[in-house]
């Protein structure tokens, strides 16, 4: 079953890659990495590329797993909440443009802050439930393809996607665009790395809460109740 879901995951990844790589060679300029929304706007925006809604589906999706996760297999539920509130502050993060646009400056990050502040309280509040958590599940595949989808977002994304990288390395040639599209490329590996561990720990967390809860449960019974000694 293991090996299916992999297999599964490497076709669905190349599927939509290549009917994005398509759409773009078809229709020049369907994937919208640059577009200007106003006649004062000189630097554009990708933030309306079908890349960016997918990274958006993908997060939600996320989301919803954990959240499923959560409700159901309260086991989890402490790193369940993590994931699904980090889940939530990169939703914020890629909304970024119009939250700041259609909202008010910076609501993001007031959005972000207050999230974050929260998943600390909260994860403080239930620290021990969260270890033992923790540690049914460290290391796995799930968590394993989680940091290495946080790598590829923040650590190379985040460096790849600087603007005087592309100036140094372009010189006069240099346009914005390509900028945009390798950046969004490398977030839209990282999101996808993330959604494929958020199924894997989703399975996980499935699979502790067939084999664990019982027994915790009936040590917690038999802890009620005093041992008796003798036949009565």
């Amino acid at each position: 079953m293991l090996l299916i879901r992999y297999i599964c995951y490497f076709l669905a990844v190349a599927l939509v890659t290549f009917l994005l790589t398509r759409l773009e060679i078809s229709f020049p300029g369907a994937l919208r990495f640059y577009v200007l929304t106003d006649p004062a706007d000189v630097l554009g925006t990708s933030e309306f590329s079908p890349i960016e809604i997918i990274q958006l589906l993908i997060l939600l999706v996320c989301g919803t797993l954990l959240g499923w996760t959560a409700r159901h297999h309260s086991s989890q539920r402490p790193v369940a909440m993590l994931f699904a509130g980090l889940a939530l502050i990169f939703l914020l993060r890629e909304l970024d443009y119009f939250l700041d646009t259609y909202v008010a400056e910076n609501f993001w990050q007031v959005m972000t802050a207050i999230v974050a502040s929260w998943l600390i309280v909260y994860c403080y509040r239930h620290w021990r439930r969260f270890r033992i958590a923790w540690f049914r599940v460290w290391p796995s595949p799930g968590l394993t393809l989680y940091f290495a989808g946080a790598i590829v977002v923040f650590a190379c994304a985040t460096f790849i996607g600087h603007e005087p990288f592309w100036q140094a390395m372009l010189g006069n040639d240099y346009l914005r665009i390509i900028k945009l599209a390798v950046e969004e490329l490398t977030e839209f590996i990282g999101y996808t790395l993330w959604l494929i561990g958020t199924i894997e720990y989703t399975y996980q967390a499935r699979a502790i809460a067939q084999h664990e809860p019982q027994t915790a449960v009936a040590k917690r019974r038999a802890g009620r109740h005093p041992k008796s000694e003798g036949r009565f």
